[in-house]
């Protein structure tokens, strides 16, 4: 699943080749279709020729809205950048450019718009001539220019093939199991409730988890999820996704909050950063001037403390921290736009390198500015976590291999992070690691599936280990080892092919067991011809009946034939007394000493001949030697 985010000055006919692309119009609001001109952010979906469906993201322009612009940009795929032919590089054109550079969207189209309008073909090569050297430099230095005309359709197709290549070669969002959707947009519906979109990051959101919207720790449900006016049951990573949501009032969120799963992610007011200064910004950049900062679909006020520098040249870059007025959710790696408040103006932007500081530097400590430059370089246990994040599970060999640092200094890392616990073992083998974040999350969420499961199923003895397995998304060894640990730890019980949770009981309801003891009684006044499974089944139902026999209650010994657990034992006994007496028995023993049927009598001998106890020898029966 990806998603497309156009860019481009106002009137350049972004939304209009979005509707001649998708069919659909992304302007939502009166005032944007009186204007003919984006102000907020639009929604759209297309397919693309090999049937993949993406979805758009359209952004205003127009100066005065940039900064609705930079809300839906920030978890884009690819961008379509359109530029009017008629006009071609505009003051727009070049901040979203920097803008796109800034957030390193290395994947894009330029759509050539309006072309119906310029009747001399060398104009167009001029004005490409343009493009391509605007483009030097940028993220976007190598993106295809496709010439386009919303009105006419033309070259509609061949932008769509050229968005369908670039994609094919972007690799997916990776599923670190801790999902984000930054929400960009809120509403409600009459018989739904509130409903807020965007384009989940980093995980998986599925019906009926329990989710919390940050920073403000807001708790509710998942209700229902949609992508592309699609209902799923499962919204995967990178998907432009709507969340109904139970339990939170609409009027208590709004744009750039963050929806996440409890316990995942923790609001932060101080960030340590990389910032590059642009170099058409006309003055230096000091410490303490006052920001705004723009973290996924977030706008937040912002005190810009410049560390290891009196002041910042346009240009230049430097390791920042910012004192924000309220809290965001961010991440290690996440992309960010600083601007200026006032007048308005994009200053910047940069890496997140630490969410979390432990407090405000010292400006020009040095051990400070080291840290700041190894975590900039990528330090050798961040690719280790970042590696068993990506995997789940791991042998320390593979890890090693994978991160590609020398064997004997991620020997020597690996063992640091053990004894810290950063880092925990799986197994006392094969030296399986994992984190202890991936251990717990994975931990509940098995635990939360076999749970549902015998909520569902209080009749069934456990959840089959496939069926456990494929809705966990672990795989085979992992997903073993997992259930290993969980059982010797006592939070769950693995019996043959079924897992159930400790402690768990087969629960008939009241009606059902007033109905079973109904039937039992039966059994036991005929204890050697009682009423048979088929009987059960048609009195009590199919499921019933099986917790019957689970529980104990009923021994079945054919397709057809039950007893009672005392009947059962009576009727062993008789028989291996007169084997160890007598050495063999026949049907007519049995059945005369019970007084039962030959289909009784039949069915108790077969039984035992499939266990294994006797072996049949004409019409005798005898002890099978061992």
């Amino acid at each position: 699943m990806h998603v497309i985010g156009t860019a481009g000055h106002v009137d350049h006919g972004k939304s209009a080749l979005i509707a001649a692309l998708s069919g659909m119009h992304p302007d939502r609001l009166k005032e944007e279709i009186a204007r003919e001109m984006s102000i907020d952010l639009g929604f759209a979906w297309m397919d693309l020729p090999n049937g993949e469906a993406v979805g758009i993201i359209d952004v205003p322009g127009h100066r005065d809205f940039i900064e609705n612009m930079l809300a839906g940009v920030g978890g884009i795929d690819a961008a379509l950048f359109v530029i009017a032919a008629d006009e071609g590089i505009m003051p727009q054109t070049r901040e979203h450019l920097a803008i796109l550079d800034l957030l390193q969207i290395q994947t894009g189209v330029v759509a050539l718009n309006k072309i119906d309008l310029i009747d001399d073909p060398e104009w167009l090569d001029l004005v490409e001539l343009d493009i391509h050297e605007a483009l030097q430099g940028t993220s976007l230095a190598n993106a295809p220019i496709v010439r386009v005309s919303a009105r006419t359709g033309e070259g509609l197709t061949v932008l769509k093939e050229s968005l369908q290549s670039i994609l094919k070669e972007n690799p997916p969002r990776p599923d670190l199991k801790r999902p984000r959707l930054p929400i960009d947009r809120v509403f409600s519906l009459p018989g739904f409730g509130t409903i807020v979109t965007g384009t989940l990051l980093d995980g998986q959101l599925n019906l009926g988890d329990e989710v919390e919207i940050m920073p403000i720790g807001l708790r509710g449900r998942v209700r229902g999820l949609q992508s592309h006016k699609k209902k799923e049951e499962t919204a995967q990573a990178g998907s432009r996704t709507a969340v109904n949501i139970s339990g939170i009032n609409k009027n208590e969120l709004k744009r750039g909050m963050v929806l996440t799963k409890p316990g995942d992610y923790q609001p932060t007011t101080l960030i340590d950063l990389h910032f590059k200064l642009l170099a058409d910004v006309k003055n230096p950049l000091k410490h303490n001037t006052l920001v705004k900062l723009f973290l996924g679909a977030a706008e937040v006020p912002a005190q810009f403390r410049l560390l290891g520098k009196q002041e910042l040249e346009p240009g230049d870059d430097a390791f920042i921290q910012l004192k924000l007025t309220e809290g965001v959710v961010a991440s290690r790696k996440d992309r960010y736009i600083l601007r200026r408040p006032s007048p308005s103006e994009t200053l910047g932007g940069g890496i997140v390198l630490d969410p979390h500081p432990i407090k405000l530097h010292n400006r020009f400590n040095k051990a400070t500015l080291e840290n700041l430059e190894q975590l900039l370089k990528g330090d050798p246990s961040e690719l280790i976590i970042q590696t068993i994040e990506r995997l789940q599970i791991g042998t320390i060999d593979e890890i090693i291999e994978k991160t590609n640092i020398p064997q004997s200094t991620g020997t020597a890392l690996i063992g640091n992070m053990l004894s810290q616990s950063s880092i925990i073992k799986m197994d006392d083998g094969q030296n399986f690691i994992t984190t202890p974040n991936i251990w717990k999350k994975n931990r509940e969420n098995l635990l939360q599936l076999i749970s549902q499961y015998h909520q569902a199923n209080p009749l069934k003895p456990g959840m089959s280990k496939e069926s456990l397995r494929i809705k966990s998304n672990l795989h085979s060894q992992a997903f073993e080892l997992y259930l290993k640990q969980l059982d010797s730890q006592g939070f769950l019980i693995v019996n043959g092919n079924f897992v159930s949770l400790s402690g768990f009981q087969i629960t008939l309801s009241d009606q059902q067991a007033k109905e079973a003891a109904k039937f039992l009684q039966l059994v036991k006044n005929n204890p050697y011809s009682p009423p048979g499974y088929n009987e059960g089944v048609q009195l009590l139902g199919e499921e019933v009946m099986q917790a019957l026999i689970l529980t104990d209650q009923l021994v079945r010994v054919s397709n057809e034939v039950i007893f009672s657990p005392k009947a059962y034992k009576d009727m062993i006994e008789m028989i291996m007394i007169e084997l160890q007496q007598n050495g063999s028995i026949v049907l007519a023993q049995m059945r005369d000493h019970f007084n039962t049927s030959r289909k009784y009598a039949l069915a108790m001998l077969e039984h035992l001949d499939e266990k294994g106890i006797t072996i049949r020898q004409g019409d005798l029966r005898i002890l099978k030697k061992k």
